[in-house]
């Protein structure tokens, strides 16, 4: 049995492509134990809004939907970019629409599906 291909990365390491759109990677210069630590914080977070909206509980899901954008900032994927070069933040913008179109093209946009919403942040 194969596992599923992992996602398309940019030359950078900025970027993960997903449905054809970029979405910004995890902080590289987090070290193993704590990236390993914030992703287990980030799924237990991910699965409280599951349950919050199982049990329709408005503010349970507020609260669980802060722990993830804290997560998904502590891992560097959301607030401010982690580079420091001055680049502009492209995140969920379109990999063809972006300065990294002619990579993409070169990839073939094999993963861009025609119409494809942006993935869920929950």
């Amino acid at each position: 049995m194969t596992g599923a291909r992992p996602p398309l990365m940019t030359p950078d390491q900025r970027y993960l492509v997903v449905r054809g759109r970029l979405w910004r990677a995890t902080d590289p210069g987090l070290s193993d134990a704590e990236r390993q630590r914030l992703v287990a914080a980030l799924m237990d977070a991910r699965r409280a809004v599951k349950s919050a909206k199982r049990a329709d509980d408005a503010a349970a899901l507020a609260e669980a939907r802060r722990a993830v954008d804290a997560g998904k900032r502590a891992l560097g994927e959301r607030g401010p970019v982690w580079w420091a070069d001055g680049a502009p933040d492209y995140t969920r913008h379109l990999a063809r629409t972006t300065p990294y179109a002619a990579w993409y093209a070169r990839h073939g946009g094999e993963d861009e599906e025609p119409g494809a919403e942006a993935a869920p942040q929950d």
